[in-house]
């Protein structure tokens, strides 16, 4: 192990977690998992009567993904799934978190069904259930079809139909199968990030196109799932997720960074968990949030909230925030890793494991919080191939000391009970390209060959029932 990641290893692990663990102290219903997303990896972005998305149209804006490249092929896991399924079997993987993309089973967002699309997706349910690997398959994951992009996408409140609609084709071709279902995946992200300040898909800057984007993506999650609801046997499970960070004060003794913190926390942390709960939006703590009223019409209210049986947290670091009188509105920003001088990915993220468990903390502490799933988490370290073996130990002690951090939350008595890295594979990550590495498997572009890293043993390890 290089020296940078073995003094990497010894801060990840805070003497408040626990310093080794089995799969059997998370007891025998914890869900174990990988995730993915279908843009990031299944390329064949046109094949088999797919539609273009809103990523296959961003991809080609000059100087918005880093390297200038693009998704078209991927991972190619649109033809690959069955070796990447093997790779997961081989790992004891048992469950797998992926994404369906609208475009390919809907290639104008509404009308006529691509079936070769639908198809692509029994096979891959099947595959999974041959395999003994759970299917948890996400409604949305980002990549919207392009044909609705033009009618105004989130912008439009006819999304929310839209979206309805979808949800039940998929779930009345795949719910004879599929148990566990999960409506969007961060929306705080794709209506900040490619609505507000358009680093990400479809590229919209300013508040308007955030706050519409925002309650039309609030009201779809509600929609979406009574849409699952109303089709699905009543057995299956129903959840969406969250992105999450644990936040801090820069100065925790100057009362406007205590503010500053609890606007962000409020826009970042809570802005669709608690509609979903029916306790509106979080306008006290960041009345910005009041304009939201903009769009909101007679019923929408009622039609915030939905009883999910779960939710997925997705968690990967901590960022501390401080006033700003440069941001409107906000009044807040985030002081970065790299300024504070603190370990980091190479993302720019701090390293602080101990975040999932206080995020943990902060989700379960809602009334009539449904059960918990960590949905996502994992780190990008700088990883290369060395006579055949991948060696990340910064990677796998991150992943370690997360996990370690789940079960010291579960042990006080928060209901988490699954856990998902990511990713499986390294993909595409949005506007960074193929420069940051996320994955259990290491990906050559060039051959689509997958090696194995030594996280992903590490994880195969766990999962097969040794102390780690």
């Amino acid at each position: 192990m290089p020296a940078s990641a073995a003094a990497l290893s010894a801060a990840f692990f805070p003497e408040n977690a626990p310093q080794t663990y089995s799969r059997a102290d998370f007891g025998p219903d914890f869900r174990w998992g990988v995730a993915a997303a279908a843009y990031q990896t299944e390329g064949a972005w046109d094949a088999d009567g797919k539609g273009p998305s809103i990523w296959d149209d961003f991809v080609r804006r000059p100087k918005k993904i880093r390297g200038n490249t693009h998704a078209r092929t991927a991972t190619d896991f649109y033809h690959r799934w069955p070796t990447d399924l093997d790779l997961m079997r081989h790992l004891h993987i048992p469950n797998f978190r992926f994404s369906v993309a609208w475009s390919r089973v809907l290639p104008s967002g509404t009308g006529e069904l691509n079936t070769n699309g639908l198809d692509f997706y029994d096979r891959l349910v099947d595959g999974c259930l041959e395999r003994g690997i759970t299917p948890w398959p996400t409604l949305y994951h980002w990549d919207l079809p392009a044909a609705l992009q033009q009618r105004g996408g989130w912008t439009n409140r006819s999304i929310v139909g839209w979206f309805a609609d979808y949800a039940q084709h998929v779930a009345a071709r795949l719910g004879d199968r599929v148990q566990h279902w999960m409506v969007l995946n961060e929306p705080m992200v794709f209506t900040g990030a490619g609505h507000m300040i358009g680093i990400h898909a479809p590229g919209g800057r300013g508040l308007g196109g955030f706050l519409s984007s925002t309650h039309h993506a609030a009201l779809a999650q509600a929609e979406g799932g009574r849409a699952l609801r109303a089709t699905l046997p009543a057995t299956a499970q129903i959840g969406t997720t969250f992105s999450c960070s644990y936040l801090t004060p820069w100065r925790p003794a100057l009362l406007r960074d205590q503010r500053a913190t609890a606007r962000a926390n409020a826009i970042l942390n809570r802005l669709f968990v608690e509609p979903a709960l029916g306790l509106g939006y979080p306008v006290t703590e960041a009345p910005v949030l009041g304009w939201l009223s903009r769009y909101m019409k007679p019923g929408d209210e009622q039609r915030l909230p939905f009883a999910f049986d779960f939710w997925g947290i997705q968690n990967y670091t901590r960022e501390v925030v401080r006033h700003s009188p440069y941001i409107p509105l906000v009044w807040a920003k985030l002081v970065g890793a790299a300024e504070r001088g603190v370990p980091h990915t190479t993302m720019g993220w701090e390293v602080y494991p101990e975040s999932i468990y206080h995020m943990l903390k902060q989700f379960s502490g809602y009334k009539n919080a449904p059960r918990l799933l960590i949905t996502e988490n994992g780190a990008a370290f700088p990883d290369e191939l060395i006579n055949g073996r991948v060696p990340d130990a910064a990677r796998q002690a991150f992943l370690r000391a997360c996990i370690a951090q789940v079960l010291r939350a579960q042990r006080e008595g928060v209901p988490v009970d699954g856990y998902f890295a990511w990713s499986f594979t390294d993909n595409f990550e949005w506007a960074e390209g193929y420069h940051q590495r996320f994955g259990l498997v290491r990906v050559d572009y060039d051959t689509q060959q997958r090696t194995i890293k030594d996280s992903g043993h590490w994880y195969g390890d766990l999962l097969g029932g040794k102390t780690v």
